[in-house]
């Protein structure tokens, strides 16, 4: 699929931020200044003031001394940056690939997006519009090239949409600076006498570069197609990350460990405000040669406690290696839960006991594993292996109560072990078994318990528990199934009592 490109020049970015805060500046001749060598020096310029000649570069008394009356706002260059990036992040809803063109121009790779509008000229009327609408003067242009469409949109009114392959012809009437040079490359073009592209692109091209060097060179064949230009598309932030730039590189685990407090402090203040907290979550750092580094956390509930998310974090602390140190450090929380406001409303009271075995829980975890530690809930069922049911969150409310009515053994089988068995009589307690090649002598016993299944789960033979203890004291859970007579009931160990 050929590529089509979409350039969007915001004509007035810096005034038109400063109207769109302050609503009654519109309309009214004001200027942006920033300052130079002692003096106020003209950033931007208001649309009424810019009709009237005022340009920047102008110095401000000089304008005053025209316009006594013009307001006069400090240039913030941070604030246009922020609003740029802003500008490319909505624009991500008309094409996933966005760059911003610093000061005030975003580029789309709109390949294989306008049919979804009906067409490019309706794509490119429904962008602009909808600009237009929030308060921004721009001119859009769409062309094969980058550079095509930065000159259309820059210094041609008339045709917005340049069919594709015609970006030669749509560059011969338009000045030099159509393409993108710099200052003294266009001083020396004036110089020459030439004042349209279509006066020097048919020039051969050892002439060009002789005179004018290959940076022109590079711009003319951008724009007309027979050299790639690249892009460098923003990577929209993620909707619960922070970042933490060093000015210096950070080689120590202390230096790593105040970047993660900070960026930890910074996140659970915004859960805080919007009743979230972090279930899963990963630290990264970018060293200087490249490389990234990285671990990662869990928690069982919903958490923006930062001291006890830095103690999960900070047992793997170890595992980052800086090399020759880190530049930058994200705190990324990938997967978020609210937390209830009755939760909170009782933090300190009746719920401290829960949130102390969640955060206990999460310590052992980041210790040993997570998948070490089980939770298991009762579950409607006579079988035993079958009452029981393994859960994954803190969170989650049995359906019935543990039975406490009967002694049950601590340790499980998960399946019932086939041991050999001898009993004096049919209904009797064993006298001993075998389990594994060793005999367990029995001396004490309690039982039958018969256990049944469901019967609309299977029907089958029931189990009569015993519970036995063997000379050394040890206690075991053992059951018959089925009935002695044809055929032969099967005898099996299901668990260890403590």
């Amino acid at each position: 699929m050929p590529k089509r490109y979409l350039y969007i020049w915001f004509r007035y970015l810096g005034t038109d931020r400063l109207s769109k805060i302050r609503p009654e500046l519109r309309g009214k001749p004001f200027l942006l200044y920033t300052p130079e060598h002692g003096r106020m020096v003209v950033k931007a310029s208001s649309q009424s003031l810019a009709k009237d000649g005022i340009s920047p570069g102008m110095v401000v008394a000089d304008v005053r001394a025209i316009f006594p009356s013009v307001d006069v706002f400090e240039y913030d260059r941070d604030a246009e940056e922020r609003l740029l990036n802003d500008l490319a992040e909505w624009c991500l809803r008309y094409s996933p690939v966005v760059a911003t063109d610093p000061p005030d121009g975003l580029i789309l790779d709109i390949s294989g997006c306008p049919h979804l509008w009906g067409g490019e000229l309706s794509y490119l009327q429904s962008i602009t519009a909808r600009l237009c609408k929030g308060g921004y003067d721009v001119c859009t242009a769409i062309a094969d090239t980058i550079g095509t469409a930065w000159a259309i949109a820059h210094y041609q009114k008339n045709e917005m949409i340049i069919d594709p392959g015609k970006q030669a012809e749509a560059l011969l009437a338009l000045p030099p600076a159509a393409l993108r040079l710099d200052s003294s490359t266009l001083q020396r073009l004036k110089k020459l006498g030439f004042r349209q592209i279509g006066q020097f692109i048919g020039i051969p091209r050892l002439n060009l570069r002789r005179r004018f060097g290959e940076a022109m060179l590079i711009r003319l064949d951008q724009a007309l197609g027979t050299a790639r230009e690249f892009l460098k598309p923003i990577q929209p932030a993620r909707v619960y990350q922070e970042r933490l730039p060093c000015l210096e590189p950070i080689r120590t685990a202390t230096g790593i460990e105040i970047a993660l407090k900070r960026l930890l402090e910074t996140l659970c203040e915004r859960f805080f405000k919007e009743g979230k907290g972090m279930r899963t979550g990963i630290f990264k750092g970018y060293r200087i040669d490249g490389e990234t580094v990285q671990i990662s956390i869990g928690t069982n509930r919903a958490s923006r406690n930062a001291a006890h998310l830095f103690k999960l974090f900070e047992l793997k602390i170890p595992e980052i290696k800086p090399a020759l140190g880190i530049e930058l450090f994200t705190l990324e929380a990938t997967l978020v839960e609210d937390v209830s406001e009755t939760q909170e409303a009782l933090w300190g009271t009746t719920n401290l006991g829960q949130t102390a075995i969640s955060e206990l829980v999460d310590n052992i975890a980041g210790k040993i594993g997570i998948q070490a530690v089980h939770r298991y809930l009762p579950q409607e069922h006579y079988w035993p292996e079958s009452s029981v049911q393994e859960v994954s969150s803190l969170e989650e409310q049995p359906e019935t109560e543990w039975r406490t009515d009967r002694p049950r053994p601590i340790h499980l089988l998960p399946k019932p072990a086939p041991v050999e068995v001898m009993a004096v009589l049919p209904d009797h307690p064993p006298m001993h078994f075998r389990y594994k090649d060793e005999i367990i002598r029995i001396v004490r016993a309690d039982g039958p318990e018969r256990i049944e299944q469901e019967w609309w789960l299977q029907s089958g033979p029931p189990r009569d528990y015993y519970r036995v203890e063997d000379e050394s004291g040890a206690r075991y859970w053992l059951f018959r199934l089925g009935f002695y007579g044809n055929p032969k009931p099967q005898w099996f160990l299901h668990g260890y009592f403590v």
